[in-house]
């Protein structure tokens, strides 16, 4: 990785290490992944790292510590040394829903045990259909389902996901009932519907768009309120504010750096104005929309601290609503 770090071109290289200036890092810093490596979540993670290490002056080597939804990798960076040489790079699930869906099972309060640097991306989830079945648009879909209540089949990456929550939320706005079917990850999940054996999902984009590049799955609908116009192949799916007006659905998600509470502010703005820089990168931000996501950065780490605060009750709901619990 140093390697390839060294070797990144472009204004990111020709900028002067922060390190130099601010006697931070001192040594290596690691990002700590809460998932399984290879999912979209990883690639970010690593293409970030590979372009902030030249900055920080340090290799950035991205570990990946998944298990517990998240919660292991948040553990593991809350109790690491409060230096700043120990970072989480994760999604609002496990910064807001996890305590929620985990109660006393949960490990750490990450709002207390961790501390906000910025928010780096930031996606929406998608619902597709196996493009066998007769359902052409999401109006049809939903009046299938309002007419035979839970015999359509949503399958998910497990209890508790940004697309469980996101049913639950959308069961509720259209008056209908969808069966929710938990994987044990959404590798399965997209496996059974491009063979048929459930109906639909509601995920990631980036997991979908190949088996709807050739044809196995029908978008309906975007999970945001507005159209994802910015990925070529979608910029026809309507979003929930034409699918379903006034119901206030708009399925955001983001993605964040965080370090533990604790580390000394300097540190921490550092960090931020090297993510910062980072994510203006034109390059990295092709490569994020191709993957349909758009990067984004707070001006400072206390305005993402606000603005996750105020994310809080807005997951909180959506697990009380959704009635999920992973105890």
């Amino acid at each position: 990785m140093t390697r390839r770090a060294a070797l990144t071109g472009g204004a990111i290289l020709a900028a002067p290490s922060l390190a130099k200036a601010q006697g931070f890092p001192t040594r290596p810093v690691r990002l700590i992944v809460p998932i399984a490596p290879g999912g979209a979540n990883d690639i970010i993670a690593r293409l970030i790292a590979e372009r902030l290490a030249p900055i920080l002056g340090q290799p950035v080597i991205v570990e990946n510590r998944p298990g517990a939804g998240g919660n292991l990798g948040a553990q593991a960076v809350a109790q690491a040394e409060k230096d700043g040489h120990t970072l989480l790079f994760t999604s609002a699930n496990v910064l807001t829903a996890n305590k929620y869906l985990y109660g006393n099972q949960m490990p750490i309060e990450p709002m207390r045990d961790l501390a906000p640097v910025t928010r780096v991306a930031i996606g929406t989830i998608l619902l597709v259909v196996n493009s066998q079945r007769p359902y052409r648009t999401f109006e049809e879909l939903v009046a299938f389902a309002r007419a035979n209540p839970g015999r359509v089949t949503m399958g998910s990456s497990g209890t508790g996901t940004i697309s469980h929550l996101f049913l639950e939320k959308l069961n509720r706005a259209a008056g209908i009932e969808i069966t929710h079917v938990p994987y044990r990850g959404g590798a399965l999940a997209i496996q059974d519907l491009a063979s048929g054996t459930i109906d639909m999902m509601f995920d990631a984009i980036p997991a979908l768009l190949p088996n709807i590049r050739e044809g196995r799955f029908r978008p309906l609908v975007a999970g945001s309120a507005q159209r994802i116009t910015y990925v070529p192949e979608l910029a026809n799916v309507p979003g929930m504010d034409e699918a379903l007006p006034g119901k206030g659905f708009d399925a955001l998600n983001w993605w964040s750096v965080v370090a533990p509470a604790g580390t000394p502010p300097a540190a921490v703005n550092v960090l931020h104005a090297g993510l910062v820089r980072v994510m203006s990168d034109g390059a990295l931000g092709t490569r994020l929309r191709e993957m349909s996501f758009l990067p984004t950065t707070d001006p400072t780490p206390e305005a993402f601290g606000a603005f996750w605060r105020s994310q809080d009750a807005v997951w909180r709901d959506l697990v009380v609503q959704s009635g999920a619990t992973a105890q």
